[in-house]
């Protein structure tokens, strides 16, 4: 049985795609926490809101069931208690479920270090109009790629008098419409530009990936996994 906390425009595309015995776990349904549910459930994938972390690690760590967390907006305080869980429970999370943004992360390792001395680096993501934390957890998450890479600080705010400086990496957010996800990284040069595009089309390649995450996740030893575990396995 797996519990699918939050019923909201993922969680309710991972209920429905879901092959075998499942619940939903979300206020404007039957079971509003999972302490309520009436039996034991054997695993956990949360697309919810960060308010419900607690709720989740507690019950997994209770019952020593594995979690997939698709959730994002978590201040540094909740990452580490994700961290410490998954010293007792295994636990996958990632900010993005997309096999293709795991690979252009992957990339972004390999040629940043190449270009950067030459290109300045600039990054954008696009949303719907109804993402309510920003810049997405998957821009952070290539950013922090970026800068592990460059050493360079990133510009989050471009109002200024002073002209873009040569160590930063600028980051530009849209919100607007029905865009299921849109990210840039744009590597431009004197007379060349290198960009990197990622478009998702619609919320079922995170589906896809999200679920072919929580199949690897099974059976696994204690500890916090990654979708860049699941590709390199």
């Amino acid at each position: 049985m797996i519990a699918v906390v939050g019923y909201g425009a993922m969680g309710k595309l991972i209920y429905e795609a879901i092959d075998g015995e499942k619940c939903v776990v979300a206020p404007e349904c039957e079971y509003k926490t999972l302490n309520e549910l009436p039996y034991k459930v054997d695993s956990i994938i949360d697309f919810s809101n960060h308010n419900n972390l607690d709720m989740v690690l507690n019950y997994a760590k209770s019952h020593k069931i594995p979690v997939v967390i698709g959730t994002t907006g978590y201040s540094d305080e909740e990452l580490n208690k994700i961290k410490e869980a998954s010293k007792i429970v295994p636990i996958m999370h990632s900010s993005n479920y997309s096999v293709g943004i795991n690979l252009l992360n992957k990339l972004l390792h390999e040629i940043t270090p190449i270009l950067k001395d030459n290109y300045d680096i600039e990054v954008l993501e696009a949303h719907h109009n109804k993402k309510k934390d920003a810049p997405s957890g998957t821009l952070l998450t290539l950013l922090k790629t970026l800068k592990e890479e460059t050493g360079y600080e990133v510009a989050l705010d471009r109002t200024t008098s002073k002209p873009r400086q040569k160590e930063e990496i600028g980051v530009s957010v849209v919100r607007g419409g029905t865009i299921a996800g849109t990210h840039e990284v744009m590597y431009l040069g004197d007379d060349e530009e290198i960009i990197l595009t990622h478009r998702a089309s619609s919320k079922k390649i995170f589906v896809s990936g999200a679920l072919k995450a929580h199949a690897w996740l099974l059976g696994k030893l204690p500890g916090l996994y990654t979708m860049e575990d699941v590709l390199n396995d």
